[in-house]
């Protein structure tokens, strides 16, 4: 009942925090953090118990699973299950709402409550896509998420935040309807031939289907989950919602959104349709290594911190379409550990954004500089971040995309050549960012904030969470194991659909 219990809660939290705001505005905050807290709680005990069993299997079996009939009349059902890759997903889940939470717990003094519960709601749908198995309810969440952060950006976001709030709905529903098209065909066409209409995943994934019919059913689902990465040019919408929204929705967005794009590359994608997914795979490759060029250079240009940040992003998830569509264990193991590594990574850079932001009143890297004589603890707690996202060894990213580069070798040597640049290209904007905002001369600084050089450092509240973080990209880069040993049994089961002579045969 783990799975239940993991929805129901954060579902029981949100009605919680939106009516405890009519009796005390600080009261919202502490549910919204011991709902999350307890969920988090739950997970971690229940993967030290199974980490054993799970990673001893040799192929993809489920851990626990949950099935209740919903509306049988159209063959829809309430259908959940976990896995290793839905478990490692749905800890990083619940411990980024957590540091939402808390960096939200200053920073937010307007609609407490109805902050609040947008925040547990889009956690919320967030968990029901890492854990549906039926493509309908899959769906559902989907666009669970897609509401809340609406009003997270349109609500408490920055200047420009409801052009910023419309280019993200348009995007990601305009895809969803894509993938929704995709999933009423496949429904449809299992019906014919088995005569038994469902949207359960299991029954779909030995559905018949002509190769021509299969790859423009494949492209429904994967431009939805390319939109959500995103994937070059289909990310516009990220730099715009990272900029102008509040510091909890950018840690969300570039945490958790992100990775429901790649975890449906990975759960619907690749199983359901293998000879289209090994047709499109090259022109996949390609665009993810053209995103982690054009993403990196992006980024160097950027002057506005929160833009450089997001357009990083970009850039780091054109590793995982690189590593995705490798189809080989260690591009795939970097893939699982770029998800984790990256929200982060990724995700401190923007709470340290949206710090600097508080105490400066603006985003702008030119007229920062010299920070780090007023904010040490900053400062050092910058560079370990900054020095992961260029992927310094010892540090989770290194792990991460060292797996991807090494697993993309094997497929296509010149294309992942060129993505190694992408690592040189991530040490520029990297270190530019150190250059600009901590290191070398105050600039502007008196003029700019009233000669206010006594900037306060780490609050306990902001160290708690930065050195949390801070421990998880150190443990994930010496010790990548536990993460490895997890994802084995999905890894392996994928391996064994695209190691098949009858998927591999006649391929374009």
């Amino acid at each position: 009942m783990i799975l239940i219990y993991l929805i129901g809660i954060l579902t029981f939290g949100s009605a919680l925090t939106l009516l405890s705001g009519q009796l005390n505005k600080g009261l919202p905050k502490w549910f919204a953090l011991l709902t999350l807290l307890s969920g988090f709680v739950v997970l971690l005990v229940f993967w030290i118990s199974n980490y054993k069993e799970v990673s001893l299997q040799s192929t993809n079996t489920w851990i626990t699973e949950y099935y209740h009939n919903w509306i049988p009349a159209f063959g829809i059902s309430f259908h959940l299950a976990m896995d290793g890759l839905s478990l490692l997903m749905l800890l990083l889940t619940f411990f980024m709402g957590i540091l939402a939470v808390l960096c939200s717990w200053t920073e937010i003094i307007e609609r407490v409550s109805f902050y609040y519960f947008n925040l547990l709601w889009i956690l919320a749908g967030i968990t029901g896509v890492f854990i549906a198995m039926d493509l309908f309810l899959f769906y559902f969440f989907w666009e669970v998420m897609l509401i809340p952060m609406y009003f997270l950006i349109g609500i408490w976001g920055s200047a420009n935040r409801e052009y910023a709030a419309y280019k993200f709905f348009i995007f990601t529903q305009a895809s969803g309807l894509l993938m929704f098209l995709s999933i009423l065909a496949l429904y449809f066409i299992h019906g014919q031939n088995t005569g038994i209409y469902t949207f359960d995943y299991f029954d779909l994934l030995g559905t018949q289907v002509s190769p021509t019919v299969a790859f423009w059913l494949m492209l429904g689902f994967l431009i939805a989950f390319a939109v959500k990465l995103p994937v070059v040019p289909f990310h516009s919408w990220l730099p715009d919602a990272h900029t102008e929204a509040p510091t909890a929705g950018s840690l969300i967005l570039a945490g958790l959104l992100l990775k429901t794009g790649a975890y449906g590359i990975l759960r619907f994608v690749l199983p359901l349709f293998p000879r289209a997914s090994i047709e499109i795979a090259p022109w996949a490759i390609l665009l993810g290594v053209i995103g982690i060029i054009y993403g990196a250079i992006l980024a160097y240009s950027q002057t506005d911190l929160k833009r450089l940040i997001a357009y990083t992003s970009v850039s780091h998830m054109g590793f995982v379409m690189l590593g995705i569509f490798s189809f080989n264990e260690f591009a795939f193991q970097g893939v699982v550990m770029q998800l984790i590594t990256h929200a982060i990574s990724t995700g401190a850079l923007f709470l340290l954004a949206g710090m600097l932001k508080e105490r400066l009143h603006t985003r702008d890297i030119n007229q920062m500089g010299g920070l780090w004589t007023s904010m040490p603890k900053m400062g050092v707690i910058a560079m370990v971040f900054v020095m992961a996202s260029l992927g310094l060894p010892g540090l989770g990213n290194f792990v991460a995309e060292f797996l991807i580069l090494l697993g993309g070798f094997k497929v296509h040597v010149v294309l992942t050549s060129i993505a190694a640049l992408g690592l040189v290209f991530s040490a520029m904007y990297a270190l530019r960012i150190m250059q600009k905002v901590f290191l070398g001369p105050n600039v502007n600084l008196e003029t700019a904030f009233s000669a206010k050089t006594d900037l306060p450092d780490f609050s306990l509240r902001e160290l708690l969470v930065m050195g949390s973080l801070s421990i998880c990209i150190l443990w994930l880069g010496l010790n990548p194991q536990p993460i490895i040993d997890t994802v084995k049994p999905m890894i392996n089961g994928l391996q064994e659909i695209y190691a098949s002579p009858i998927i591999t045969q006649n391929v374009k």
